[in-house]
């Protein structure tokens, strides 16, 4: 509780101690011999302890336009009651009220305060090597390129390559990962992370500003701006709402009151009408269910860009994978090496020299298997072509290191293959010197991981891919994928998803998984696009709704069960309040509900509906 919660508090407190009091001297007697006037000032100086704020507010509010809010609604409501000589009942209207919005707020701050608390990982210093010795600075203050030093039981304060020492790394904060993750010199280490036991000297290669903990933060702060359909409803719903039952409250007041009416009772049921009709317990707890639905896919190393993201994920119905990366361990490997025309070894030369500036994991298994330095100055105009492979030319002639559409746009013949492995040809004017196979294989726990999609309803699992037909349906099989399309070009796998978009079924949506990097139209084009395995890369969080900072592919289930949970939250939070407002509306037009009842239907319904909401911060 802050320092105006207890504020508040005490302000409630003396209020109860002088309601009490007054009650009682009411009930023996003293109080009935004043006047009217007196017995309202006695009633008046508690009132003002408790309601100054409220008031005020009202007032302001009246200012500046924005009319219809609680605090003039419960203001009209306690002076008119005061207006009636019901004393009593006018201060306790405004007491429970304050008691109610106290507990709406201490409820709304824990349930940040336990968000927030999972993004405080930002680090707040560095240890920078200087000409003097080792400097604690601001990470804002490192540039790429400086060399860090991160001791035993640090915060990772910046993305670099560690070049000397080894740890281990508690990724928790990032990935929801509870083992840590062992590092050592040439391995990436990334912002956020706990270091372990032992000191690591890293290489920055991130500015603080572009490092994935910085990232993360932005993600989840920017979160509450990409609204859901359900939050966007009811704020304009409460902009009708309000001033609409405003209206009925002082309608149902003349109307009845020039039918002969007694107005005081009249004038009580409107201002009943005026209490119930305040809208907060909608307007507080729809968006914190959503932001309790973020916060829980963020504590399992799931980002989720906004609420519109995580109600759209609730819908999935359909997920369309990458193969490369997504479905398989993307860990490649040669398997053999088959010579046409020339050495295994010139094969291997060739191809290694070709694709050694390529990140691509079939180039880094070819690189890797040659198990020598490649030679740089071995080729010249090196160009890739996207889908196909890589052209280069040597002593005056075209090498050619790709796959067999890249041959035939060249004109040249290519020979059969082992169907089963992944094929990458080595020609050379004109001839083909050989076959490099190789072969990726599907990630442990990838089936059983895909089964609990289908159990949390998950209808159809499609795969799209560049790779061969034979590879693509080997792993579709083993997997018992309903569908998969294969040897796709990036355009291709645009114009693929998009006839899957077509063809889904209404209200529901279509998810697309993929790395991040080489898939990024595709996550763009999809109804939800998830990146998984991409930690650090800035593609992955730039074209995708959903950022897996892992490869664990149960994360899927995870967090499509914990984007429908949170929208039947707040689904039962809108149906519970509005049928709670609405039966205690006509009971008071008809005199059958007092002003307690009517508390109740505002105070007490967001109370339950912010506590409803609340199950979302629980572990899931």
């Amino acid at each position: 509780m802050n320092k105006k919660q207890k504020t508040v508090l005490w302000r409630i407190l003396i209020t109860a101690a002088l309601f009490a009091l007054l009650e009682a001297l009411q009930r023996w007697g003293p109080l009935n011999a004043l006047p009217t006037w007196a017995l309202l000032g006695c009633y008046l100086v508690p009132y003002g302890v408790i309601a100054y704020d409220v008031v005020g507010k009202a007032l302001r509010n009246l200012r500046t336009g924005a009319i219809f809010d609680e605090n003039l609604l419960m203001t009209i409501a306690t002076v008119a009651a005061f207006a009636i000589g019901a004393y009593d009942e006018a201060l306790a209207v405004m007491l429970f009220y304050q008691i109610g919005e106290l507990f709406q707020k201490i409820a709304v701050g824990r349930s940040r305060g336990a968000i927030k608390a999972l993004l405080e990982i930002v680090p707040q210093s560095a240890n920078l090597e200087t000409e003097d010795g080792v400097t604690e600075v601001d990470p804002d203050d490192v540039s790429v390129g400086q060399i860090i030093r991160i001791r035993p039981g640090e915060r990772v304060p910046l993305d670099g390559d560690v070049i000397e020492g080894s740890s281990s790394l508690n990724t928790a904060a990032l990935t929801g990962e509870s083992l840590p993750r062992p590092v050592e010199a040439g391995e990436a280490v990334y912002a956020g992370c706990i270091n372990g036991d032992g000191t690591l000297r890293v290489w920055v290669t991130k500015a603080f500003e572009d490092s994935m903990v910085t990232k993360i933060l932005e993600l989840v702060e920017n979160a509450s701006s990409k609204k859901a359909k359900a939050e966007a409803f009811i704020t304009r719903f409460a902009k009708i709402y309000t001033p609409v039952v405003t209206a009925a409250a002082l309608l149902l007041f003349l109307i009845s009151v020039l039918c002969g009416g007694d107005w005081s009772e009249w004038l009580r049921r409107a201002c009943i009408f005026l209490v119930i009709s305040c809208p907060c317990a909608l307007v507080i707890s729809v968006p914190l269910g959503f932001f309790g639905g973020i916060g829980a896919c963020s504590r399992a190393g799931v980002l989720v860009k906004g609420s519109n993201d995580l109600e759209a994920a609730a819908k999935l119905s359909s997920l369309v994978f990458d193969k490369t990366g997504t479905l398989t361990e993307g860990t490649f490997s040669v398997t053999a090496v088959r010579a046409l025309n020339g050495t295994e070894d010139d094969i291997l030369r060739f191809a290694a020299a070709a694709e050694a500036g390529s990140t691509h994991p079939i180039a880094q298994s070819i690189v890797a298997a040659y198990e020598k330095t490649p030679d740089a100055d071995l080729l010249r105009e090196l160009r890739e072509i996207p889908g196909h492979g890589v052209t280069a030319a040597y002593d005056g002639k075209t090498l050619l290191v790709g796959n067999e559409r890249l041959l035939t746009q060249y004109g040249v013949a290519a020979p059969p293959h082992d169907a089963a492995a992944t094929a990458v040809y080595v020609a050379l004017d004109g001839d083909c010197l050989g076959i490099i196979s190789i072969a990726d294989r599907v990630k442990d726990g990838a089936k059983e991981a895909l089964s609990s999609l289908r159990n949390a309803g998950v209808r159809r699992l499609t795969m799209l891919t560049g790779d061969r037909k034979a590879v693509g349906e080997a792993v579709a099989q083993s997997l018992s994928l309903d569908a998969v399309y294969t040897e796709l070009l990036p355009d291709q796998k645009v114009t693929q998803l998009e006839t899957l978009l077509a063809e889904k079924q209404p209200n529901t949506t279509l998810g697309y998984v993929g790395d991040g990097i080489n898939d990024a139209p595709v996550l763009a084009r999809a109804d939800v696009g998830i990146a998984m395995g991409s930690m650090g890369s800035d593609a992955a969080i730039e074209a995708a709704d959903v950022v897996i900072l892992d490869d664990d592919l149960h994360k899927l289930g995870a967090t499509i069960r914990i984007a429908r949970k949170t929208t039947r939250i707040v689904k039962e939070n809108i149906v519970f309040a509005l049928a709670v407002k609405a039966l205690v509306m006509g009971l008071g037009a008809f005199g059958v509900a007092n002003m307690w009842l009517a508390v109740f239907a505002d105070v007490g319904v967001s109370v339950l509906a912010i506590l409803n909401s609340m199950r979302m911060l629980k572990k899931q």
